[in-house]
């Protein structure tokens, strides 16, 4: 690639100005082929990894779409935090060229909510369900959409929001540029892309399911009751900050808690936290007030913090997928990065399924002489053994079978998932 700027690509003056003045100057590979497609408002389909810029690659054509020719643009992204990203991003680039945003997430005032809408704004970004919400009220007119972006499209039918989705797509006009972006291309992306989208041109920067070329990878073999002493041997070992991911929001709890009896700053993000309360969490890890934070992957792709040193996959996920969504939260903006991860004994088929994925073979460590753990290390995870469904990926690496076994929850009712029935080593 010889092209060093956005000079070049049909950018607007004006936002090359904004570009200048917020010391953009080189593109990252996805904004470099997306924008020229997207400001000849053609449809989009991306595919690329988290922190790679995507958000701009969509935004910038957007805003000087919209500046031009007036209407709509809808912004649909599978979580909170990660639309008030996608906002603080969209807003220090139209502020300038009068385009107007409303975000509208769960958690947040309705009512104040509706009076932004009621301002007209030129941009909306909202979560599936909010914005659901929203048509049930009749709070919202999608008539006057003429852009639709779909942001991390593979998490949000992960999560459940496939019909939210599908009746989002209905309630838009049929005409109009739509944008769709997701570090993987499962079967049901491209089912959505043939049925809604117009000859889509796809972009790709990375291979579906690749993992971040700028991190590297360390797996320990570890069992259950010595994880946190592992865990307090790796991070005296490590001075910068450190994302460590739980499967469950009882065990974010307990390590963040953990951690801080180490006598080092955390923070958790998990479903039981409110929306400010995981705003302020994010905040003060992003600001160094926390060294660590502990997260459930809630948070895989809803944190936009440049130089995170270090992953710890406490638990590994429950998708092989979901292991690149993790890692995505380190060695990104040119950093390089560093993913370890705990696998107990019989986890070795799982570490199988996530090679298989990203095409690299995980070297496993030699295990440090750890102390005997004490009692109250012991506790942190006693739940976790009795196990309620044990699950297996498929071949896929994505969906998993289930057997019912032992049946456990939390004093919430949560049923948490503790492991996977697997194959031998």
């Amino acid at each position: 690639m010889t092209q060093t700027t956005f000079d070049g690509l049909g950018i607007a003056p004006k936002i090359l100005e904004i570009l200048d003045h917020l010391h953009f100057i080189v593109p990252t590979p996805i904004q470099y082929q997306s924008i020229p497609t997207a400001l000849s408002g053609k449809d989009i389909m991306g595919i690329a990894q988290t922190g790679t810029g995507k958000t701009l690659a969509f935004g910038i054509p957007m805003i000087q779409r919209l500046a031009a020719s007036g209407g709509n643009g809808l912004i649909v992204l599978p979580t909170r935090e990660l639309a008030l990203q996608v906002d603080e991003a969209i807003s220090k680039i139209g502020r300038g060229l009068n385009i107007r945003t409303a975000v509208l997430i769960g958690g947040q005032n309705m009512n104040r909510q509706i009076s932004l809408l009621r301002g007209n704004p030129d941009i909306i970004i909202v979560t599936p369900g909010r914005l659901i919400d929203h048509l049930d009220r009749r709070t919202i007119n999608l008539s006057k959409v003429s852009i639709l972006v779909l942001d991390e499209a593979d998490r949000m039918l992960d999560m459940g929001f496939a019909p939210q989705i599908k009746r989002i797509l209905l309630n838009v006009p049929k005409e109009r540029q739509t944008m769709l972006f997701s570090a993987t291309m499962p079967p049901n992306i491209i089912q959505i892309a043939r049925a809604y989208m117009k000859l889509p041109v796809r972009v790709e920067v990375a291979p579906s399911g690749s993992a971040a070329t700028n991190v590297t990878h360390e797996i320990f073999i570890v069992k259950k009751e010595s994880k946190l002493a592992l865990l307090e041997n790796i991070i005296k070992e490590y001075k910068g900050s450190t994302l460590i991911f739980t499967r469950t929001k009882f065990g974010a709890k307990k390590i963040a808690y953990a951690i801080r009896k180490m006598g080092y700053t955390s923070s958790e993000i998990h479903s039981d936290r409110s929306l400010s309360q995981r705003i302020k969490a994010l905040s003060g890890f992003k600001n160094g007030i926390h060294q660590f934070l502990v997260a459930t992957d809630i948070a895989a792709r809803g944190i936009d913090v440049t130089n995170i040193e270090l992953i710890v996959n406490f638990d590994l996920p429950n998708s092989a997928e979901d292991y690149v969504h993790r890692i995505g939260r380190t060695g990104r903006a040119g950093h390089s990065g560093h993913a370890i991860s705990f696998a107990m004994p019989n986890q070795k088929y799982d570490i199988r399924i996530i090679e298989r994925l990203i095409k690299k073979q995980l070297p496993i460590s030699k295990l440090p002489d750890l102390p005997k753990s004490e009692s109250n290390q012991d506790s942190v995870y006693k739940s976790n053994d009795n196990q309620g469904r044990q699950r297996r990926f498929d071949r896929s690496g994505r969906n998993y079978q289930r057997s019912r076994s032992r049946s456990s929850s939390n004093s919430s009712g949560e049923r948490k998932d503790h492991g996977f029935r697997r194959k031998k080593w």
